[in-house]
């Protein structure tokens, strides 16, 4: 089939590869964000899709929005069989989502209805799923609410960050699209409507998402510290400055939420039901380390948090 891959993210690079490398489909181009300037300072990359197709024939287009005139009329003119879409990042209007012959498809990051929206697999980690997965679903206007075509599950470990089920389910994508792109070939590709009454969301993040809340109990703070690492990254203050947290374990001590309770080995801070055992952690400007390491350095000076 005729494929046009629409996406920017990293979880869809193994998907475009797996679309690439097949031999029953054409990859006729990528669409992609516009490069942009990265980090502090400012340096033009690209999306880790358009990285991964450097080198290649592919075309290769970047609107600055899927909306305008000039994109849509450039998908329509390779006239593509399936548009398969993956962590782009914006809505696509009704001509962008007929402009294929037989289907618009959407690689979701996790079992739909459950976690609508742009930050899936940190929700999942947050709340304290026991599985999650890929869905291709039948792309509609609204976000995230097509038909299912096929689900592939995958547990959420005891020790999974945002990180390492984020690259699992990007290894997984690959075949669940191979699978519905076959079954569309056949003619035998079901179409089942979501049950919104089970819908959740996961808005988008942003930094200040990973400021932890002391208030609550430490093993919902603990899954917070996993869902966002690597981003946005779970912090807390201390003298001023941002102590970021990688990982923690929650221990059973009680104490007034926040209070820092430090040996020297150990770094302890309460919440309201327990506590979290600090593992790795890397205050604001200084290098990524363990809790023993940061308290040679840091232990007269600790206070409560802020």
């Amino acid at each position: 089939m005729r494929i046009i891959f629409i996406g920017a993210g990293q979880i869809g690079v193994p998907t475009l590869q797996a679309l690439q490398k097949s031999s029953e489909h054409e990859l006729l181009a990528v669409v992609t964000q516009p490069d942009k300037p990265v980090g502090r300072a400012k340096r033009i990359e690209a999306p880790p899709v358009k990285k991964a197709i450097a080198g290649t024939t592919i075309q290769i287009l970047q609107p600055a929005r899927i909306r305008d005139r000039q994109a849509i009329e450039e998908i329509r003119a390779l006239q593509p069989d399936v548009i398969v879409v993956m962590a782009y990042g914006q809505i696509f209007p009704r001509e962008a989502l007929e402009s294929p012959r037989l289907a618009c498809l959407n690689l979701h990051a996790s079992l739909l209805p459950r976690w609508r929206g742009a930050a899936p697999i940190q929700a999942a980690i947050a709340a304290g799923d026991r599985e999650t997965g890929i869905t291709v679903m039948y792309m509609s206007e609204e976000l995230d609410t097509g038909d299912l075509l096929l689900q592939r599950t995958s547990d959420i470990r005891q020790d999974d960050t945002g990180g390492s089920l984020h690259d699992r389910l990007a290894q997984i994508a690959p075949e669940a699209l191979l699978e519905s792109l076959r079954m569309l070939a056949k003619g035998n590709a079901p179409r089942i409507a979501q049950d919104n009454s089970f819908a959740t969301y996961a808005p988008k993040l942003n930094r200040e998402d990973g400021k932890i809340d002391w208030l609550e109990p430490a093993e919902v703070i603990e899954r917070k510290i996993r869902a966002f690492n690597p981003w946005p990254g779970a912090f807390m203050k201390i003298d001023g400055r941002n102590l970021k947290i990688f990982s923690a374990s929650v221990v059973d001590l009680r104490s007034k939420p926040g209070e820092i309770l430090c040996s020297e080995n150990e770094l302890i801070i309460a919440a309201r039901k327990g506590a979290l055992s600090l593992h790795e952690v890397q205050l604001e400007g200084k290098r990524r380390m363990n809790a023993r390491e940061f308290l040679r350095g840091h232990a007269r000076s600790l206070r409560a948090a802020r």
